[in-house]
């Protein structure tokens, strides 16, 4: 037996598209370029100094870093378990080749702008 078609509403479709994303996930744009240049600049020095920083948690300089950065973007954006699958990520030899600090930045949703509402 076919399954029954029902029809849906365009309203319900557009209210259920924007229950997947909850606003405390969000974050603000101003935020969220902020944590960006932050991540930017850590993953940067990470790849020239790569020598320094190539051992991962048995560096002292790249624990220091990464420790820093995570504070400063725990500071900037609020807990996210992104962030700590982040800094376990940077934390493991060899895996500051990778921009892990700005590739975890970059996926975080932003706020929409709120567009003020004419007055009649």
């Amino acid at each position: 037996m076919p399954a029954k078609k029902v029809p849906v509403k365009p309203e319900i479709v557009h209210e259920a598209k924007r229950a997947v994303l909850p606003k405390a996930a969000a974050v603000p744009a101003k935020r969220k370029k902020v944590a960006l240049a932050i991540a930017g600049v850590a993953d940067l020095l990470q790849l020239v100094l790569f020598p320094t920083f190539m051992e991962g948690a048995l560096s002292i300089p790249d624990g220091v870093l990464d420790g820093a950065i995570a504070v400063l973007l725990l500071l900037v954006l609020g807990f996210r378990w992104r962030l700590s699958a982040a800094l376990v990520l940077e934390l493991t030899p060899f895996a500051t080749l990778f921009p892990g600090w700005t590739a975890v930045v970059m996926s975080l949703p932003v706020l929409p702008e709120s567009t003020p509402t004419q007055a009649q």
